[in-house]
């Protein structure tokens, strides 16, 4: 049985957040200025400072992706790490966006030399990520994504799963407290490899590595 690497993509694999703000000043006229809280009150309209509702958010965000998808750029050392874990490791991109965004993503991530598993998903990443576990039934599996809800959505439904936080956006990251419910918390991909890989190493599920 192979190790499992379930990693997300915005903020781990490739930048949005610079990427949207500005697609946002540009195109709508709205400023952005994230701080890792909730996105809705991250946004102004430079009118009049007025506070973009989240059914709006929604709609901004069904608008950055897929069509301006392109303007993404990869987060350093992402590549790589991915390249030298996937020699041991099976591993599948698990991304909240609309199913018909996965070919995109697929396509996207390509482009970036990063060619593996791609899911979409909507809410918690805990219950896709323990169907991902019965399916491929591996020896030790790591988990990664920047926002401590999936962390806690992990804990809950897949607690074996070894749980890295990083938020790789360099603007985002010192705003951001490390996820109550990760077991680590590492924002760069040099560092975090070797995270990975000495889980990979020991052999041992989370809980039974805690207990």
């Amino acid at each position: 049985m192979k190790p499992l690497l379930i990693t997300d993509c915005d903020e781990v694999l490739l930048h949005m957040v610079r990427h949207f703000g500005t697609w946002l000043g540009e195109t709508h006229d709205i400023d952005f200025t994230p701080d890792g809280a909730d996105f809705a009150n991250s946004m102004r309209r430079r009118s009049d400072s007025s506070v973009i509702e989240r059914e709006e958010m929604w709609g901004l965000l069904d608008g950055f992706f897929p069509a301006e998808m392109e303007r993404q750029t990869l987060v350093p050392h992402a590549r790589e790490a991915l390249a030298a874990l996937a020699e041991r490791a099976e591993i599948v991109v698990l991304t909240n966006l609309q199913d018909h965004c996965r070919d995109h993503r697929i396509a996207q991530l390509a482009t970036h030399g990063i060619a593996h598993r791609v899911e979409c998903n909507q809410g918690g990443k805990g219950a896709p990520v323990a169907r991902l576990v019965a399916e491929l039934q591996p020896s030790v599996t790591v988990f990664v994504d920047d926002l401590a809800v999936h962390h806690e959505s992990v804990a809950k439904h897949a607690p074996g799963v070894f749980r890295l936080h990083m938020v790789a956006e360099p603007s985002l990251a010192p705003s951001v407290a490390k996820a109550p419910h990760a077991h680590a918390r590492i924002d760069d991909w040099l560092e975090a490899q070797g995270w990975i890989a000495a889980r990979f190493d020991a052999g041992l599920t989370a809980d039974a590595a805690s207990g």
